[in-house]
């Protein structure tokens, strides 16, 4: 097994808010991975003392604790108790009821010798590659489902509709948004690899059009995961017209890891 990993600021003066870990434990052929995409708040919004990287570094500790101890627990199970932890452990300084309150997309992949189980809620995705090549990506696509999110920033996209009905869901304090991800179970011998990506690595494809998924997946065989996001920050820099990024921002953080099973 070969597990590689990368993740990059979108701009060197601000706090990386995506986080990611991998679970190896020391017995038996079994692991598990963990990818957050923290969402940036407005300015002055909200009422939280905490920032976005101590949210998703809370979160993420107990999904990587959970993921690696509590084989009995589905991943929508420990996503669910993984958020009510993180919530209780500001609700009493916080107003976690305000619609920015911290909050973060996620993806969770787990596998033993028998299968490889997937979570994916928001934006990230999860890509699954067969023996013969064949790469499937699994996807949260509501937000793009948001209508007139294409004529609006993100961020504004993102306001109108974040974790209300007919939008999107993210984790943030309400542990019932784990039964809206996106899982599944592949038997793992079906799979020789797997690929996980925020949306500020997954530009190469959404964005870009470099290519579709599976061009991805060889990009990343080829020159790693840091070449992956070595070569989104060339195309953002290129892209001074924004005939790509549009209303999006310049550099966003960007997170990938790839676990060859």
């Amino acid at each position: 097994m070969r597990i590689e990993l990368t993740t990059a600021p979108g701009d060197p003066a601000r706090p990386n808010e995506d986080w990611v870990s991998q679970v190896l434990p020391a017995a038996g052929r079994g692991g598990a991975l963990v990818v957050l995409d923290g969402v940036t708040p407005p300015p002055g919004n909200g009422d939280c003392v905490h920032d976005v990287p101590w949210f998703t570094a809370r979160l993420g500790g107990a999904l990587t604790e959970l993921s690696g101890s509590r084989r009995d627990m589905t991943l929508t199970e420990i996503l669910a108790e993984s958020i009510r932890r993180t919530a209780d452990a500001h609700r009493d300084t916080c107003d976690l009821s305000h619609p920015r309150t911290p909050q973060a997309t996620v993806v969770l992949a787990r596998w033993d010798e028998e299968y490889v189980e997937h979570l994916v809620l928001s934006d990230s995705v999860l890509l699954l590659e067969s023996p013969d090549g064949t790469v499937r990506a699994v996807l949260d696509d509501r937000l793009d489902r948001v209508p007139g999110s294409s004529l609006v920033s993100d961020e504004v996209a993102d306001a109108l509709a974040r974790n209300k009905e007919g939008g999107f869901f993210t984790a943030a304090a309400d542990p019932s948004v784990a039964a809206r991800a996106v899982t599944g179970r592949t038997p793992t011998r079906e799979l020789r690899s797997l690929a996980a990506l925020t949306d500020g690595a997954s530009r190469w494809v959404e964005k870009f059009r470099e290519g579709d998924w599976a061009d991805c997946l060889a990009l990343i065989r080829k020159a790693g995961v840091r070449g992956l996001v070595e070569r989104v920050r060339e195309l953002e820099a290129a892209d001074t017209s924004r005939t790509y990024l549009r209303r999006s921002k310049t550099h966003d953080d960007a997170t990938a890891v790839f676990v060859e099973l």
